[in-house]
């Protein structure tokens, strides 16, 4: 039997990635999510279920001790899967290209893959829904959510990425009171949710069918909006839409540009490296609950999709997509796509895989055993990792740099919220990232006084 957790408890261990899953299994009627000081989602109502500790709870949460790893997970649903990577977990088979089908890879950020992949899935009526991410209006107090799509043309108006905090909780729900087979789109720690929550409610075994991860580098808090508002002379209350990758061919697909869409249809767009924050890497309004993540490529997933970020693939903006296949009927279906030219893959390794998303494995290998060597709280993460910090000095402030940044940014951006001067968030975060990006990337005179002292050293 589990040791009883209860959700306050791992939220106040920092250890709560918002997902919902414990709300929408709750039979708390005023079980919820909420939004708190920084912008993240987590469990709210009434305290005898916010801080009432259980076993099912504690089996339930992806962030808890107690719950099953991703390796057991993927055990138990991929028992006979062809390859085993210690990074990228279990799998049939792996490629990378793109979508070659209408307009999937248009609409995608990416290669259009895990659009294709769900309107498949509803074309051949393998699935009655699908829940996926998709823009709402700001009036419901958020500018995503989580819905269930039960056609073609409701699924394409949620395509795209959404770097924005959401919840599982409604659909959980509504798969309950609703039958039918039912596919859900997620990053990896929500998939891990979904499949614990199978493992407690045989109707949710039943009725979730098939599951899309997305490769994931970290969550980011609702502020990021308002803060790139701020940085394009806009007011948060103007922002009706966002679009966090505006798809451009004729640039590369990393360079990312943002556009805010107000509501007489105006717009207002930015690169992503001319932001304070746009330096993903760095770790601004990062959740941190995302330092103690073992999981890149969503290794509990039927497919997994994520963007090729080697060349000759990073230079394409028309986008392409690294996809991991780990069930038989995906592959099934992957393959029956490559024969009729609808899908333009071409088989990889595991080796091209883990190059593809470099920086997300140091991160969260080498990054989390040393993070979970500074680990202190009554709560501790389990993870596939152990605690390390046999590093060299800058590998070390390189993460440091990083923590400091996740959490800094939010205290900075509250407090120039507060005094009503976005100036004090966007010259403090500026001096954030120019040290930073000193001690990663070398820039600057700081980087080049960081590269002398560590030849020095030598």
């Amino acid at each position: 039997m589990n040791a009883p957790l209860s959700p306050g408890a791992i939220a106040k261990a920092g250890l709560c990635i918002g997902c919902g899953a414990c709300a929408g299994l709750s039979e708390d009627a005023g079980a919820r999510m909420d939004w708190d000081a920084e912008g993240q989602l987590k469990p709210a109502g009434d305290p005898a279920w916010v801080d009432r500790p259980s076993p099912e709870f504690a089996a339930l949460c992806p962030f808890s001790p107690h719950a099953a790893n991703e390796d057991v997970i993927a055990a138990a649903r991929f028992p006979d899967a062809a390859a085993l990577d210690p990074a990228i977990g279990r799998f049939e088979a792996a490629f990378v290209g793109y979508a070659d089908e209408g307009e999937c890879r248009e609409r995608g950020s990416s290669g259009g893959m895990a659009g294709w992949v769900a309107e498949e899935l509803l074309r051949q009526g393998l699935i009655e829904g699908i829940a996926h991410v998709a823009p709402v209006d700001p009036a419901e107090g958020a500018l995503f959510r989580y819905r269930i799509s039960r056609d073609v043309d409701a699924l394409r108006r949620g395509a795209k990425s959404r770097y924005y905090p959401i919840e599982l909780s409604a659909i959980l729900r509504e798969i309950l009171a609703v039958p039918g087979r039912y596919a859900v789109v997620g990053i990896p720690c929500f998939i891990k949710a979904v499949n614990l929550a199978r493992r407690q409610h045989p109707l949710l075994s039943e009725r979730i069918t098939h599951t899309l991860g997305l490769v994931c580098g970290h969550m980011k808090s609702r502020h990021m909006v308002e803060s790139f508002a701020w940085q394009m002379q806009t007011r948060i209350e103007d922002v009706q839409a966002v679009d966090f990758r505006i798809k451009d061919a004729s640039r590369p697909a990393n360079w990312y540009r943002a556009q805010l869409i107000q509501p007489d249809g105006a717009t207002r767009a930015e690169d992503w490296w001319h932001l304070v924050d746009g330096d993903w890497g760095s770790g601004f309004f990062q959740n941190r609950t995302c330092d103690w993540c073992d999981d890149v490529v969503a290794e509990t997933a039927d497919i997994s999709f994520g963007d090729a970020w080697v060349e000759p693939h990073s230079s394409d903006g028309r986008g392409t997509n690294v996809v991991v296949v780990r069930s038989r009927a995906m592959l099934d279906l992957i393959e029956r796509g490559r024969a009729e030219g609808r899908v333009r893959l071409e088989p990889v390794d595991a080796a091209f895989v883990i190059e593809t998303q470099a920086a997300g494995f140091r991160q969260r290998r080498e990054g989390l055993a040393y993070r979970l060597s500074w680990r202190r709280g009554a709560i501790r993460p389990v993870k596939r990792v152990g605690p390390g910090h046999d590093l060299p000095l800058r590998r070390k402030l390189i993460y440091r740099s990083r923590h400091a940044i996740a959490r800094g940014s939010v205290t900075l951006f509250r407090a120039a919220r507060r005094l009503r001067r976005p100036a004090l968030f966007i010259g403090g975060g500026r001096a954030m990232l120019a040290l930073y990006q000193a001690l990663t990337y070398s820039r600057g005179r700081l980087g080049r006084l960081f590269d002398w002292m560590g030849s020095a050293a030598r």
